[in-house]
């Protein structure tokens, strides 16, 4: 078996991981020896660089200098434009920084990385999680799954207090995961080796970006009302306010204050934070994780009484700040077992021997069935056998309501979101809804597909859509269904049957205008392949 690894693609740094055939992860360090390496790339004529030097060069080159780009995931404008006047998108940005990881994982293993499982947030949708996939693709990975961030960090714990030959008992967890720039919390079941994911929901735009955006706000008007310029006004000035801003953070979660110099247009000025000054300045933002949080819990069935440990994860969860709110919160002291950093890579490379492993039992047992056959297994039963019974079975849920736009037989211009699938439901999902003609003889269907739970179709996204023929009908009211699915990976899959014969049109794909055509796809790849990282 191919080594496969676990990436954790993060906003601010990403880490990669393996584990052994028994089951153990461990972290790959990057060729500088890091065990985490900043997600950032900077680009200098033809020579790509990621990571550290990229991080260290973005006050002085900020303008060829590319950072948080996990927030900009599915979304189709260019993040960077090179002095050549090509355009790169989100995706193309990833692959570069995936490219540098898988090259120093094989530099670092002695041999060729071609597989992984990269995690992403919780609450990302299709769209996001498609750029995620395309972004390994651009890197030369085959990305063998998609698995969520709480879910992997959940799986690392639980492998990592497991000391007997079967599942340890740990109870219902409380995933609290404030990365650099995405929140998500998770609520799951850890029974004798059964994960089981019961509730999930997150923000995409909540992170320790924010934090450090506050305190930049703050140090610069300090600044400004002792007769400095707007730092803001220059992209060199805001990218050395930025790494001070963030300095002073990682200071302030270990001392009571922080000083920090700043410097321009003749005026230099000391600014001095306290911890209590920046809990204050920052307080809207931990009330928006306490309301997400408290969310999660009410579509959990829970309360706190219900909670048995609460895993804290990512890199901003070192702040007093959260672990005084979720002491408060569930009058329980958060486990901190495992590096914040690195829980998530860990558990990806968990998931990644258990993709593995499934994947090679299942062209094994293709020699001996028939070519018809399912060889399928359930996310789980690969590591059943190698952790002997530590892990038993992962099973995750739908982030986002799954529906589809659907028109009011009795007034044609009021359109609505029908959802078929809900948010928190087990995955794999397969879930049927029929819909009716609106006229005699109607030859084509039009498949609108929508993430969002409201009906209201200013308040859900239109992730995809397709105008499929169908058979004709005399009369109109002709039924068909329309079945939904979203695999393990929480990709949108979408099938059609005619209701009248009983006949299934079949699957269809999707058209995706947020994600990369197969033209953009391949001059991507392209790019990505001939760019050389340092």
């Amino acid at each position: 078996m191919t080594r496969v690894v676990g990436i954790d693609l993060g906003t601010t740094y990403s880490a990669v991981a393996v584990a052994d055939r028994s089951g153990s992860p461990s972290i790959v360090r990057n060729r500088e020896g890091e065990n985490i390496t900043p997600s950032v790339v900077m680009f200098q004529g033809e020579t790509v660089v990621v990571g550290s030097q990229a991080k260290r060069s973005a006050v002085t080159a900020p303008d060829d200098v590319v950072q948080f780009v996990k927030r900009y995931m599915g979304e189709t404008n260019p993040v960077y434009q090179s002095e050549s006047g090509t355009a790169y998108r989100p995706e193309e940005i990833s692959g570069l920084l995936l490219k540098r990881l898988k090259e120093d994982a094989e530099m670092m293993l002695g041999e060729p990385v071609e597989q992984a499982v990269i995690t992403v947030p919780a609450y990302f949708d299709d769209v996001r999680r498609r750029a995620t996939q395309d972004a390994g693709k651009l890197a030369g990975l085959e990305v063998l799954r998609i698995v969520n961030e709480p879910t992997a960090a959940a799986l690392a714990y639980g492998i990592a207090e497991s000391d007997g030959e079967s599942g340890t008992e740990i109870g219902t967890v409380l995933v609290y995961d404030l990365g650099g720039g995405t929140f998500d919390v998770t609520v799951m079941r850890v029974v004798d080796g059964d994960y089981e994911v019961t509730a999930t929901d997150g923000d995409r735009n909540l992170g320790g970006f924010d934090w450090d955006g506050a305190l930049m706000n703050f140090l610069n008007d300090a600044f400004m009302a002792a007769g400095g310029p707007d730092l803001n006004e220059d992209s060199a000035l805001q990218a050395e306010l930025r790494d001070k801003a963030e300095i002073a953070k990682r200071t302030l979660s270990n001392a009571p204050q922080a000083v920090v110099m700043l410097s321009a247009g003749g005026k230099h000025e000391q600014i001095r934070v306290t911890r209590e000054k920046f809990e204050e300045i920052s307080a809207e933002l931990l009330d928006r994780t306490r309301i997400i949080t408290e969310g999660v819990l009410q579509e959990a069935r829970l309360d706190w009484s219900g909670i048995d440990k609460v895993l804290l994860v990512g890199g901003s969860t070192r702040m007093p700040m959260v672990q005084a709110l979720i002491e408060r919160l569930s009058d329980k002291e958060p486990e901190r077992g495992i590096s914040q950093d690195e829980v998530v890579a860990l558990g990806a490379a968990l998931v990644a021997l258990d993709a593995a492993v499934r994947k090679e039992d299942a062209e094994e047992k293709k020699k001996y069935v028939g070519s018809g056959a399912s060889t399928e297994s359930a996310p789980g039963d690969g590591l059943a056998r190698l952790t002997k019974g530590k892990v038993k079975s992962i099973k995750d849920v739908t982030s986002q309501s799954l529906g589809m736009v659907t028109t009011r037989e009795t007034n044609r211009n009021d359109q609505y979101n029908s959802v078929i699938i809900p948010h928190n439901t087990s995955v794999p999902a397969k879930k049927s809804e029929t819909f009716y003609t609106l006229d005699d003889m109607q030859s084509r269907l039009r498949v609108q597909v929508t993430e969002g739970h409201d009906e209201d179709l200013d308040y859900v996204k239109v992730v995809g859509e397709s105008t499929l023929d169908i058979p004709q009908y005399p009369k109109a009211g002709a039924p068909f269904e329309v079945t939904y699915s979203y695999d393990v990976d929480g990709i949108i899959h979408v099938e059609l049957k005619d209701g009248t014969t009983g006949k299934w049109i079949g699957e269809f794909e999707l058209e995706r205008p947020d994600n990369l055509g197969a033209e953009e796809m391949a001059e991507a790849t392209d790019r990505v392949a001939r760019a050389a990282t340092l």
